[in-house]
């Protein structure tokens, strides 16, 4: 955990979107249980769980729910009626949990394209194909985890971590914080049971622009984008906003105006003209190729640019190795700084 001690009587958001030193909630000095028996069966029984429960989502509607979130709060609450319980051992059951939601995903997404394609999947190779990729993505993460995590700490926000790890910190601390997050839970619970379940009222209301041709706006009001939004900052949440924008209200008309006057279909995988279509329709068929390059984009600009990092974290590791070699063995490391050997990992 990456958290400083937190205060009493405030919520602990631990703010990722600001600088922060890299200071330990639980101190390194100290070791609580942390892999326990029971926290690695409970672990993996709400990893089954929501593994379960994200394929069938993700089969249905082409969308799944994150689990970190509500494992940490299974996993206090029911850590809380066996018996008191350390963070670092919900730590565990959190990770475990949520990982089985996101290899879930990652079946959920690829098996599909595959059965349609026409091939025979055999469920044991499919099985064994999810756990060793699962087990590459652990491996490859541990060396990087001194500088993508610890170094870049205030720098990646990382805002469903960071709303996991506050979480856990209100299960620890308890009292005000926990009756904080929980009307915060409670809240945001009841609105999206109004407008989603109950259908009280619209979930988005929007207005076309007469004034510019192809252009909309619309709002949608969602808890959950609104503690991202918190967690991630300004600067990132206003870079959305601006790309919201763009779209709406540059991209959709530009195509609109400059698409009116065709006669034939622009992409060969859509029969109807530009003329023909709506801002959102506009959306779904050019503005989201326009933003998914963007994405993709950003993402090899952030990986150039923390290259320095990761490749700093090999060679960090690399030393240690030789290091405890000259030695006649592993150096004394603080528990914070206890790696999996680099020479398993490789």
């Amino acid at each position: 955990m990456s958290h400083p001690p937190i205060a009493e009587d405030r919520v602990p958001l631990a703010q990722a979107h600001a600088p922060l030193a890299h200071t330990p909630f639980v101190p390194a000095t100290e070791s609580p249980a942390e892999l326990t028996f029971r926290g690695l069966v409970l672990g993996s029984v709400l990893g089954i769980v929501f593994a379960a429960s994200s394929v069938y989502l993700a089969i249905k509607v082409g969308l799944t729910v994150s689990a970190s979130i509500p494992v940490a709060v299974l996993s206090i609450a029911i850590f809380r009626a066996l018996g008191r319980s350390s963070i670092l051992e919900n730590t565990i059951v959190q990770t475990a949990g949520s990982a089985g939601e996101s290899l879930a995903f990652g079946v959920a997404a690829a098996l599909p394209a595959l059965l349609l394609l026409g091939y025979d999947i055999d469920l044991t190779h499919a099985l064994m194909t999810t756990a060793l990729g699962g087990i590459l993505g652990v491996l490859m993460m541990i060396p990087l985890r001194q500088g993508l995590i610890v170094q870049e700490h205030g720098k990646l926000t990382y805002p469903e971590g960071t709303a996991s790890a506050d979480v856990l910190i209100v299960g620890e601390q308890g009292g005000t914080n926990a009756r904080t997050v929980i009307t915060g839970f409670v809240l945001g619970g009841v609105y999206k049971f109004a407008y989603s379940g109950m259908k009280l009222f619209r979930e988005a209301v929007g207005t076309k622009l007469t004034a510019l041709k192809g252009a909309s706006v619309s709002m949608e009001v969602s808890p959950e984008l609104l503690g991202v939004g918190y967690i991630i900052g300004p600067r990132v949440a206003s870079i959305t906003f601006a790309g919201v924008v763009l779209s709406y209200l540059i991209l959709i008309p530009l195509i609109s105006f400059f698409g009116s006057g065709l006669t034939q279909k622009v992409l060969p995988t859509d029969t109807r003209l530009i003329q023909n279509m709506s801002p959102d329709q506009i959306r779904n068929a050019y503005v989201l190729y326009i933003g998914a390059g963007a994405v993709a984009t950003g993402g090899l600009i952030s990986l150039i640019r923390s290259l320095p990092t990761i490749l700093g974290a090999f060679r960090r590791s690399l030393d240690t190795l030789r290091a405890s070699r000259q030695q006649g063995g592993a150096p004394q490391l603080l528990r914070t700084e206890q790696d999996l050997p680099i020479t398993l990992v490789l």
